[in-house]
């Protein structure tokens, strides 16, 4: 019996997905309907109780990526500055009240911290050198009390420089009551435990080898650098450093590699393997050069040993890196890797200008910056900065006036915006919760967040699995 041929049957097209460039069936769409998924578990799981966890503990919390913020709002606290602070930006300087004047006016100085107590050095009463040393009790975060007597230096001093080095202040050089520069070297070592500051100490053993005055000191890991200065016939471009011992004490100075050219009444710092030097004048006057001093690094492991490691090799000078002005008997700082240069004379007396650099890692400085609400109020010269806290206190200095005994204080570390709108993403207010409890409900905040995602998640997947089922709920939902 002949049986009969079936017929060609109807042909089912594909179904086609994402705007019909996929194959709903095909291995295409599958990947990346996992993609997705995998990033929404992500999500879930890993990113949103993270977010739970510093939205307790902190004071802003970033959602998203804010590459780009048209809407910005700052706290209170940064005044007058731009939102958001540029970079190394200081908020407007405030005079201290007069309680917290020094016992007499001085300038030419030096400002330093030693435990919890400020100290100010010397410096001249406008006439002459002055051995007083004035101290104040610090105040957190970042203030100080009144200031008293404390232990005078052996002779007067003027323009000496000053470090803290092991928990021990230096006095090192300066002038004298006659105007001459010196090579004395003293010494004070307070007590860590008691607070006692004790007596200054003249260390003969680390006196200079030549009469110093405004030369620039800085601290390295391994001593003081002393660069610079004025020498018996006026700005030098030598460069001395006295090198730690195991035991914590400075030895006799040695010589290293010349400055590029003289400079006396500049500001130092090392950050990184250099050290920089800005401002100050040489023998015609007010300068605005910077000098970058290139220390030896230490040898790679396996090599010899480089016997320059820790020196300073040489001197660099660019006139892209100057200060936009020149500047002599200013105030100069370094923190958070970024210098700061505030005040000082040039040819028509005292001025206001605060500038400030963030040298890059390898040792260029792209700018100096400037905001007019940073200059201060009057123009000073022959102050000395100390960090304390996030503020920089300026002591003493001298106006178009004279010598004064006032400070200003103000704020190196301005806050972020509190709350920023960008295209993918906000910076939005945290609690800020400090401490023990802070942390254990940030972890309970974040433990919750992820047990919710994760009974969601669940409760997707069964949906998924049991599709009729979980529109029948759907439907029987929407009724009610």
């Amino acid at each position: 019996m002949a049986q009969q041929a079936l017929t060609a049957g109807r042909t089912v097209p594909r179904k086609r997905v994402f705007f019909g460039l996929l194959d709903a069936d095909g291995w295409a769409w599958a990947s990346v309907k996992a993609a997705v998924w995998l990033v929404i578990i992500i999500l879930m799981l890993g990113y949103i109780p993270d977010r739970a966890y510093y939205l307790t503990v902190n004071r802003t919390v970033e959602l998203g990526v804010l590459a780009w913020s048209p809407v910005n709002l700052c706290p209170p606290d940064n005044e007058t500055l731009p939102c958001p602070a540029p970079v190394g930006a200081v908020v407007p300087w405030h005079p201290s009240p007069a309680e917290l004047a020094l016992p007499a006016a001085r300038t030419d100085g030096a400002a330093v911290q030693a435990g919890t107590k400020l100290l100010y050095i010397g410096g001249s009463d406008g006439t002459t050198a002055q051995a007083s040393v004035f101290v104040a009790q610090s105040v957190p975060p970042g203030n100080f009390d009144r200031w008293a007597e404390g232990p005078a230096l052996p002779e007067p001093r003027s323009d000496a420089s000053v470090v803290n080095v092991s928990g021990r202040i230096f006095v090192i050089g300066g002038l004298d009551a006659s105007g001459a520069p010196t090579t004395t070297v003293y010494m004070l070592a307070p007590d860590a435990q008691t607070g006692d500051l004790g007596e200054w100490e003249v260390v003969d053993a680390i006196a200079l080898p030549e009469a110093r005055s405004a030369a620039a000191a800085a601290v390295t890991p391994d001593g003081v650098l002393l660069v610079g200065g004025d020498g018996p016939d006026g700005p030098v471009g030598t460069t001395w450093k006295s090198v730690l011992t195991e035991q914590g004490d400075l030895q006799a100075w040695e010589t290293e590699a010349s400055m590029a050219r003289p400079q006396a009444d500049a500001s130092a710092a090392v950050i990184g393997d250099f050290v920089w030097l800005w401002g100050g004048r040489d023998a015609s006057g007010p300068v605005g050069a910077v000098q970058r001093g290139v220390i030896g690094a230490e040898a790679a492991e396996g090599l010899p040993e480089n016997p320059d490691a820790g020196k300073v090799v040489r001197w660099d000078v660019s006139n892209e890196a100057n200060l936009p002005d020149a500047r002599t008997d200013a105030a100069g700082w370094s923190a958070n890797g970024i210098l700061y240069h505030v005040g000082g004379a040039d040819a028509s007396g005292p001025r206001t200008e605060l500038y400030w650099a963030q040298p890059t890692t390898a040792g260029d400085i792209p700018e100096w910056k400037h905001l007019d609400v940073s200059d201060l109020p009057n123009g000073l010269v022959g102050s000395s900065a100390v960090v304390t806290g996030p503020n920089v206190v300026l002591v003493g200095g001298a106006t178009a006036e004279g010598p004064i005994a006032m400070s200003a204080r103000a704020n190196v570390a301005p806050q972020s915006p509190f709350f920023q709108v960008g295209l993918v993403g906000a910076t939005v207010p945290g609690l800020k919760i400090e401490g023990e409890i802070g942390q254990q409900l940030g972890y309970l905040n974040a433990a919750g967040a992820g047990t919710v995602n994760f009974v969601v998640l669940l409760l997707i997947g069964w949906a998924f699995a049991h599709k009729e089922q979980a529109r029948g709920i759907v439907r029987r939902v929407l009724r009610r």
